[in-house]
């Protein structure tokens, strides 16, 4: 059992929750996930990025969305709760290696949240790091002071202007590519037609470009194949050859497509859940 140290409310249906989980602490590296597993008996299996974590105090951070029933379900839990199951470290880390010029780390709503520890790895090789964080309003942003300390420069936007600058993420990284000092890598985390336009932005530019999915996924090895992607024209699993890719030779209307599988029924499942709690 994996119990549950600390939870908080981020923004309308996001939720932060610090769990103990010493091993995972310990082996976890930037740009990681776990299955988490609400019940043995029932229930399905989620991915979840780490979004931080501590080796010396044995614990890991999830931050995740109530959009289906099981990440509701798991919403509901508390402090002192425990969770079943949660396999990790998984998926490959990211690839953290010191450059020349800027990095960019681009975080689009709740994928703010995975990108806080590729962050750290960046500064903590001395890289300079400038973070990207957007949302539609000021509302739904998150993590702002944590990114804010831990960057060299933190830009924020919001679709509505109600934070930050007004506008979409992609407006600030075409600044960059045209500057005279252009990144020397973006990664960017969030929606998938976030990280579609900022890999079509930068592409002219021949600015590297890095992105972690978020596919739909069950096993977390590789043996299902529902986290299947085409990238560069191969079949990659994101369990095992991800989550991070490079953002130029993914297929992206593929992905988006296959995504929208089990929207339906995940919108179904989510609201019988809250009329349930309601009762």
């Amino acid at each position: 059992m994996f119990k549950i140290l600390e939870k908080k409310q981020l923004s309308n249906d996001v939720f932060y929750m610090k769990i103990e989980a010493p091993e995972i602490a310990k082996n976890r590296k930037a740009g990681q996930f776990v299955i988490v597993q609400i019940d043995l008996n029932f229930g399905e299996r989620i991915p979840l990025t780490i979004a931080d974590a501590n080796a010396e105090e044995g614990w890991v951070v999830l931050v995740f969305q109530a959009v289906g029933a099981t990440t509701f379900k798991l919403s509901q839990k508390n402090a002192g709760d425990e969770l079943a199951a949660m396999l990790g470290p998984l998926g490959t880390p990211s690839v953290v290696e010191k450059k020349d010029g800027p990095v960019v780390i681009v975080g689009g709503g709740i994928g703010v949240a995975p990108c806080y520890p590729i962050v750290q790895a960046h500064k903590a090789i001395g890289n300079k790091v400038i973070v990207v964080i957007a949302a539609r309003n000021k509302d739904l942003l998150i993590m702002e002071d944590e990114m804010r300390a831990a960057a060299d420069e933190l830009i924020v936007m919001t679709d509505d202007g109600s934070a930050g600058r007004q506008g979409v993420s992609t407006v600030p990284v075409q600044e960059m590519c045209e500057s005279q000092c252009p990144p020397a890598e973006v990664i960017a985390i969030g929606p998938p037609i976030m990280m579609k336009f900022v890999a079509k932005t930068t592409q002219p530019f021949g600015v590297p470009t890095t992105v972690s999915l978020n596919t739909i996924m069950i096993d977390g090895t590789g043996m299902c194949g529902g986290c299947r992607v085409t990238v560069g024209g191969e079949t990659k699993f994101v369990c095992v050859d991800g989550p991070e890719f490079d953002a130029h030779k993914v297929d992206w209307d593929n992905m988006m497509m296959r995504m929208k599988s089990f929207k339906g029924r995940e919108t179904e499942d989510n609201h019988k859940c809250r009329v349930g709690l309601s009762h």
